[in-house]
């Protein structure tokens, strides 16, 4: 073994350069915060062969001085940080003073750059551990960086590259990761001189750079929240745009704000997912965690939700230097940072569908109809006859208006449904509900409605359950379900184990609405249920209550499973498919979803509704053609 001895900078360099700098889109990432760092408004991407060819960066930021060049080519050479207390607050994309110098050691790199007072730029050029000289050149104000022939002097480590294609793909990521942080930037890439990307700025009316999009005060929320639409659309899809929902509070310092997606807008993979801290993106078990709770019980299977959200916190509160590439961050108060998204999130979510601006927009992901025969957007309200007076078929139905109050009753008192509604529907004769109203039932499954902008479908099934649902878990969080004690009680045969179930977790299941007895050695009987519940399934739900209880102990049960079987109790309660509806109970069902949390799915995550607009339907029948 040969004597301990201090490496050379270049060999240091080379090897910081495999952390940092492990791909093209590595360097991109660290220039573009380069330039935000310099307060660029307008940031230029130019590449060859995905990147390992040539990267470019030019922006129009605040330039860099002739004296200064030399040092921004070295290790550990900043203008952001000078002592341990500013680490402690970094405020700024790039602190380390490393990517730079990293990049000089594998690559040819050439860096100019004009500061607003100069007549003139200055460049300077590095490669394999060499500096040229400073010398004067043409540059607009602001900086160029370009690196040509990455890992060029360490063949071993370029081999590891993937294909041109994966390597672009993976830069153009990175791009749109920095381009949806920073909307008051206009950014361009082109990749072998073909335009990719071209994005204007935020109006700037009246204000200067800024660092976050937060962190201007002349900018509103009601601002940043009509510009980010337009990004997403441009960047991600305008399904997305059009399926997301704002999302803004604050509290405590914390400002959690943009944009998520309906459940009713899902990906199978995260590709659709961006959170950034102080602008910086990361990825952040802690965020996952509560992003995937508030989403638990609305999102299908393994689908995955799409948002763009950005929280802002003073930078004390977290630490970016954990990680190389800085995409990890770690939270002084992690558990009050998963509240506040999760408590966010899930307000934001809880909205009933039927009355979100973006309730619409749910039938161009739900309807099958040809992607080329759809609207791209909702018509104006089409006006209907009930909107002036009420429709022949509801006169008939409930009588004339001073007559119809005492049958309007009947809404509330149908056959399947033992829930209450909060208030009394206020629809006046000129309003029109979200949901509209009920004129048929097709296959005993559906329920189709009119509104204002065409037809309704309603999965009756679905959103009943999802409506017992909320009402259990609303009931439930009162400490205990009401309970119901039958005529009769139900009777049924079990094994040893369920009637020893039943007599220990007595208690637990008296929480859940449930008082279930032994009558024999192999015989437990319902005598109460939650009086929620449909009386006819008292045996089914019972057995998925000792289900439960068997599998995983009434702390568990009445914790973490929770609303696991409260779904199940409530799917036991829905109408069932088949169920013959009078038209009172499809309207009470139309209302109670109007009122109900999260309507817009099932417990499952599927659909409980779609819209097919009036030109939609013109569409399919060709009308006008």
């Amino acid at each position: 073994m040969s004597a301990i001895q201090l490496l050379p900078d270049l060999l240091i360099n080379q090897i910081a350069a495999g952390e940092v700098i492990e791909r093209p889109a590595a360097a991109l990432k660290e220039m573009l915060e380069n330039s935000l760092d310099a307060g660029a408004t307008e940031i230029i991407v130019q590449l060859e062969g995905g990147g390992v060819k040539l990267l470019r960066v030019r922006d129009n930021g605040s330039g860099i001085a002739p004296n200064e060049l030399p040092f921004a080519l070295m290790r550990h050479a900043t203008s952001k940080i000078a002592s341990l207390a500013d680490l402690q607050r970094v405020a700024s994309m790039g602190f380390r003073g490393e990517a730079l110098a990293s990049m000089a050691a594998v690559a040819q790199v050439t860096l100019t750059s004009r500061k607003t007072e100069s007549s003139h730029a200055w460049q300077i050029q590095s490669g394999d551990g060499t500096q040229s000289e400073v010398t004067p050149a043409a540059h607009a104000q602001g900086t160029s960086v370009e690196i040509r022939e990455l890992y060029f002097n360490t063949p071993a480590r370029r081999k590891f590259l993937k294909s041109e294609a994966t390597e672009l793909a993976y830069c153009e990521e990175t791009f749109k990761r920095i381009a949806l942080s920073r909307l008051d930037v206009a950014f361009s890439m082109q990749h072998n001189n073909r335009m990719m990307w071209q994005l204007p700025t935020l109006s700037r009316s009246s204000h200067a750079s800024f660092t976050s999009i937060s962190q201007l005060p002349e900018v509103s929320w009601e601002e940043k929240a009509d510009a980010l639409p337009k990004r997403i659309e441009a960047m991600l899809s305008k399904e997305f745009a059009q399926s997301a929902v704002p999302v803004s509070r604050k509290t405590a310092g914390l400002h959690l704000y943009g944009m998520a997606s309906l459940p009713a807008y899902s990906k199978a993979s995260r590709e659709a997912q961006y959170f950034f801290v102080n602008g910086r993106f990361i990825r952040d078990k802690i965020v996952a965690h509560a992003i995937r709770q508030a989403y638990q019980d609305i999102l299908h299977h393994q689908r995955h939700p799409a948002f763009v959200l950005f929280l802002d916190m003073p930078p004390e509160l977290v630490d970016v230097n954990v990680h190389p590439a800085k995409s990890e961050v770690r939270f002084r108060e992690s558990q009050a940072i998963h509240q506040f998204v999760f408590h966010t999130l899930q307000q934001v979510l809880s909205t009933p569908v039927a009355l979100t601006e973006n309730a619409s927009n749910l039938s161009e992901q739900l309807a099958q109809v040809p992607p080329a025969q759809r609207t791209t957007s909702i018509q104006q309200p089409m006006r209907l006859h009930m909107a002036s007076q009420p429709l022949a078929f509801y006169d008939a139905l409930f009588g004339k208006k001073e007559n119809r109050g005492k049958e309007e009753e009947k809404f509330n008192d149908v056959p399947f449904s033992n829930i209450q509604p909060h208030a009394q529907s206020s629809t006046s004769e000129t309003e029109i509900p979200p949901l509209g109203f009920a004129l048929a039932q097709l296959a005993g499954i559906y329920i189709l409605a009119q509104n204002v902008h065409g037809l309704v479908v309603v999965d009756m099934h679905a959103a009943h359950e999802r409506i017992v649902y909320e009402r259990l878990k609303a009931t439930f969080d009162g400490q205990q379900i009401p309970m119901q004690p039958l005529l009769i009680p139900v009777s049924f045969t079990v094994e040893a184990l369920d009637i020893a179930t039943a007599e220990e977790e007595h208690a637990a299941m008296a929480q859940l609405g449930f008082d279930i007895a032994p009558l024999s050695p192999t015989t437990l009987a319902v005598r109460a249920m939650p009086a929620m519940l449909k009386q006819t399934h008292a045996e089914a739900a019972a057995r998925d209550v000792l289900h439960e209880m068997r599998e995983y102990g009434a702390t568990r049960v009445l914790t973490e499973r929770r609303n696991e079987l409260l779904s199940t109790l409530a799917c036991h309660s829905a109408v069932r498919a088949n169920q013959i509806l009078s038209v009172p109970e499809m309207n009470n069902i139309l209302r109670e979803m109007e009122r109900t949390e999260r309507s817009g799915q099932c417990n499952h995550g599927r659909p409980t509704w779609f819209q097919m607009s009036i030109a939609e339907l013109d569409t399919l029948f060709m009308r006008g053609k």
